[in-house]
């Protein structure tokens, strides 16, 4: 019903577009910050971001009427139905304050009567974004079936979105699990699922498709992550199910029956196991490197009675040293976060480049964080010790999937905030003591008909240097071929 309201009031306002060509004259004061979607009151953007472009949420109106000035000079009009900024005049305008402020001044008109709202803030951080955009998967929000899916990247200084590949491409294919090198997409990794099972890496522009399965393994190559060298992949290989439930607030229940890690080797086609990574009584899972190579960090769970005992299944997280010139691992495994202990689990590890932190997801048990309400995010300091709950960007829904910009004070992050159903992306930024900005939703030319009609959620979005190149006919004719490299325990 709340989409159906959004939609007539964007349509409503859209129409009176063309009667809104006045400035606002002898407004009513109004002693309130307006009411906008998205909310970017009080938020910190980088200066390489795309207009904020918003609609004033659930209240019909006529026009609307925003004025943007700078701290440091400067100023932007729009006048409409919601505000819509011209990109290059808002580059301009935040280029110039770069480190200040900019100030909205917001009024409304209905029915030929004006309103002025309180003005609101947008601070522009000194913190670069150092990024061309994002890629995520986009997917309907089911737990079994799925229509319309794939890969996509956005350039976060426009609207501009493109699809990496797509499920229509190949009856019956889904893909997930993609990652590029630290964010730069000239060594590039996703899985394939489905008839046509793969695990393709794109290196300097060449493809390979390695065989879904490796009967050493167990399970496929999921969860990827990059050495810092570039020479090394890690990931986990999983044997997952599914239960559904009957209440309410819990959905869905996703959990592994075994998962292993191990470290691959692009170059030789080589899995490199150690038997404190592949155990029969844990399950050891969703490995990340150190931004010096020289740690692998992993989840951990004692192996559980599924689906009887689910919610016994809880995460610590462990590390392990590793030799990137001989590609062997230390003799010794460490429980860096001991979740267990607090009765919580612990998922989705993800250091910060510059080695000062690790995010990581605390939910109640489990690792699918996306179908948990009470998942949060938390902030471990790798120089103290210490972590904490991420209180200033948590919200009361499921808050997930995250990953750091390569200069480590940005964070994507995915969350169910908006309406409890669909996950979509937030942003926020982090400053060298870890304290982090209001996240501010993804901007889109027309939020509210964007997110208000969309009926896919985001996950697992990770930054991008430079644009994902990559050909998707010629993938696509890769993948139905079935033409797959083994690959070889060392």
């Amino acid at each position: 019903m709340r989409k159906i309201l959004l939609g007539i009031a964007g349509l409503v306002a859209m129409l009176g577009f063309a009667g809104c060509e006045k400035r606002p004259v002898n407004p009513t004061m109004v002693d309130a910050l307006p009411e906008i979607y998205p909310d970017y009151v009080g938020v910190t953007i980088p200066a390489e971001i795309a207009p904020l472009n918003f609609n004033f949420a659930d209240e019909i109106i006529d026009c609307m009427d925003v004025v943007v000035k700078g701290s440091n000079g400067g100023a932007l009009h729009a006048q409409g139905g919601y505000a819509d900024f011209n990109i290059a005049d808002w580059h301009e305008l935040v280029a110039q304050n770069k480190g200040g402020e900019l100030t909205f001044t917001v009024c409304t008109e209905q029915d030929g009567q004006w309103k002025q709202y309180k003005d609101f803030k947008v601070y522009v951080s000194t913190y670069a974004l150092d990024e061309w955009g994002l890629t995520y998967r986009r997917i309907a929000p089911g737990y079994e079936v799925f229509s319309k899916m794939g890969l996509y990247q956005r350039d976060l200084s426009t609207f501009d979105e493109y699809a990496i590949i797509e499920n229509t491409q190949v009856p019956g294919m889904c893909v997930n699990c993609h990652t590029a090198h630290q964010t730069d997409p000239s060594k590039f990794v996703f899985h394939v699922r489905g008839d046509h099972g793969a695990t393709m890496f794109q290196i300097d522009g060449k493809r390979e498709w390695l065989k879904a399965k490796n009967d050493m393994l167990g399970g496929s190559m999921v969860y990827p992550y990059w050495h810092p060298s570039g020479k090394y992949c890690a990931f986990s290989t999983n044997q997952t199910r599914q239960g559904f439930h009957v209440v309410p607030n819990e959905r869905i229940e996703v959990f592994d029956l075994s998962s292993d890690v191990f470290v691959y080797n692009p170059a030789t086609h080589e899995i490199i196991q150690d038997s404190l990574l592949s155990t029969k009584d844990w399950s050891e899972n969703s490995p990340v490197f150190s931004p010096d190579g020289k740690t692998l960090y992993y989840m951990t769970c004692r192996q559980q009675d599924y689906p009887m005992h689910y919610k016994d299944e809880k995460y610590n997280l462990c590390r392990i040293a590793f030799d990137p010139e001989t590609g062997k691992f230390g003799n010794q495994v460490d429980t860096l976060f001991n979740a267990v202990a607090m009765g919580k689990s612990l998922t989705w590890p993800r250091p910060s480049y510059d080695g000062k932190f690790i995010l990581f997801t605390l939910i109640d048990y489990g690792y699918f964080s996306i179908w948990h309400n009470e998942s949060d995010q938390w902030l471990l300091n790798l120089q103290t010790g210490e972590a904490r709950e991420i209180k200033e960007i948590n919200s009361l829904k499921a808050d997930s999937y995250h990953n750091w910009n390569i200069n480590s004070h940005w964070i994507v992050f995915t969350s169910r905030r908006d309406d409890g159903l669909y996950s979509r992306l937030y942003l926020a930024s982090v400053d060298d003591q870890g304290r982090f900005s209001k996240p501010f939703l993804l901007p889109q030319r027309h939020p509210q008909e964007y997110y208000g009609e969309s009926l896919y959620s985001f996950n697992t979005p990770d930054f991008t240097m430079t644009k994902v190149d990559f050909d998707a006919y010629e993938a696509g004719r890769e993948i139905a071929s079935d033409k797959r490299i083994e690959t070889k325990v060392k």
